[in-house]
């Protein structure tokens, strides 16, 4: 899962929504800093990053990537994960991605001091381009591996990913849509116990 994921599974807490945001630039136990709220939201990414990547249906769509991507098919995966989501938002949340987004950022914003530095060197430029709003079309996909492509390791494949998502966009499409209530149960069931 990528960014929109797991903001959307981080429940109806902006600051747990935060914790889900950062989760990945928060290594190990450094967890002390933060509010609870966060701290719950990035215990909450963790779960979710567990769960996917020992479920099956993940495998699957991983293995089918495999061939293209090598040992990058999971990092392609979440973000073809998102797009997806993105594309059927209205089954899996009662506000339209728009205002999910926008108010998003607003907490983001509201929350600038909590973010570790990396997220902060990138978080306006994730808002005044819409980030979480453009992974619904190919070309905001596109742009979002050409960032990551920059920034990591991740090899400059954003075009033919494209081409790759669209030759596979309906039996990952199936896939995803088969696997994500799944995950959003787990989640609801771990936020509510958190």
């Amino acid at each position: 899962m990528n960014y929109l994921a797991h903001i959307l599974l981080s429940g109806g807490s902006a600051p747990r929504r935060v914790g889900g945001f950062i989760a990945d630039f928060v290594k190990g136990g450094r967890l002390h800093g933060f509010p609870e709220e966060i701290r719950q939201g990035i215990v909450l990414h963790r779960r979710i990053d567990a769960f996917t990547d020992a479920h099956p249906l993940v495998r699957e769509a991983r293995a089918l990537l495999r061939p293209y991507f090598g040992r990058y098919a999971g990092i392609f995966l979440d973000i073809f994960y998102d797009h997806l989501l993105a594309k059927n938002w209205q089954r899996f949340s009662g506000v339209s991605l728009a205002r999910f987004a926008a108010s998003f950022y607003v907490t983001l914003l509201r929350s600038y001091r909590w973010l570790p530095l990396p997220v902060k060197s990138f978080a306006w430029h994730f808002i005044l381009t819409n980030r979480l709003g453009r992974y619904a079309h190919p070309a905001g996909v596109r742009r979002a591996l050409q960032i990551m492509s920059a920034y990591s390791s991740l090899p400059p494949m954003s075009n033919e990913a494209i081409q790759i998502l669209r030759r596979h966009e309906k039996e990952l499409e199936q896939n995803f849509l088969q696997f994500f209530p799944q995950l959003q149960k787990m989640a609801a069931g771990d936020s509510d116990g958190l």
